[in-house]
């Protein structure tokens, strides 16, 4: 597993692309040249695995940072944000359904696991939250986020291995369930060692299965495994305290709403 993170004062991950973009980044799904901006500070990786194919480097005065990205892949991540929320109305309905259903709080400290950059937009333009964190497995969906909005916290890496300092959540969205490589047992063990009392985690799809279907086909190294239906969904879950809220399951959308209970975990601790 290799990870990154990219602090919320500055985008540390990647040179200055925006004055010298290289070869490699021209060739990305959907590349776009950064615009000019201050975000885009000297390089300083910070690799929390020791066996990471890319070193941390520390530039020094009158030299110009170098990375290798030899053994870098990028995922074609392009069909997450295929659609265009503000011209697709029946998306957008979908999509603020999903977000909705998160019920963010000005209070609240927010995760979003492998969401497109429509959907984060989304969840900045419409809620006020006291701390967003997107995790990501791409590192170049994050640069283009964190280039946005530079309060939001980004992370490169799987969702099951969040570091505990930005914990506990209150709200929880695993935008697309069907890239994450885990067991659901192991990503609902994780999530509720950083939830708070009452968090509320909503998996979804805006297209639902039969976009999923396609995806699968098209993207076989980015589509993984599938949604669960509602008796495995709840099954997995309660072994770890969620219950359930709410859940859809039709051909053109998905939504599953899990909120841990309190009284069941108040019962575990207390064992």
């Amino acid at each position: 597993m290799k990870s990154i993170c990219l602090p919320s004062s500055s985008l540390s991950c990647l040179p200055s692309l925006h004055h010298n973009p290289t070869p490699f980044f021209q060739s990305w799904p959907n590349y776009k040249p950064f615009s000019s901006s201050p975000l885009f500070s000297p390089l300083s990786i910070q690799s929390t695995s020791p066996k990471s194919s890319i070193p941390a480097v520390t530039p020094t005065e009158g030299s110009i940072p170098v990375i290798n990205f030899e053994d870098f892949v990028e995922k074609d991540w392009s069909f997450l944000d295929a659609d265009d929320i503000s011209s697709n109305q029946v998306y957008k309905q979908h999509t603020d359904r999903i977000i909705s259903s998160g019920k963010i709080s000005e209070d609240s400290k927010v995760l979003i696991s492998t969401g497109s950059e429509g959907f984060v937009d989304q969840v900045i333009d419409t809620h006020s939250c006291k701390q967003l964190l997107v995790v990501h497995d791409s590192l170049f969906v994050l640069a283009c986020i964190k280039e946005k909005y530079d309060k939001v916290k980004c992370w490169q890496g799987e969702v099951i291995f969040v570091p505990e300092k930005w914990a506990p959540f209150d709200v929880v969205f695993i935008y697309f369930l069907p890239a994450l490589p885990f067991e659901l047992n192991q990503i609902f063990e994780a999530l509720s060692k950083i939830c708070s009392p009452g968090a509320r985690i909503v998996i979804s799809h805006p297209k639902g299965r039969e976009m999923l279907k396609q995806q699968k086909v098209e993207y076989p190294d980015v589509v993984v495994s599938d949604l669960p239906d509602k008796v495995m969904l709840e099954s997995v879950a309660s072994h770890h305290s969620f219950i359930m809220v709410e859940f859809v399951d039709e051909p053109g959308f998905y939504l599953a709403v899990l909120s841990i209970n309190t009284q069941k975990l108040i019962q575990v601790n207390c064992f």
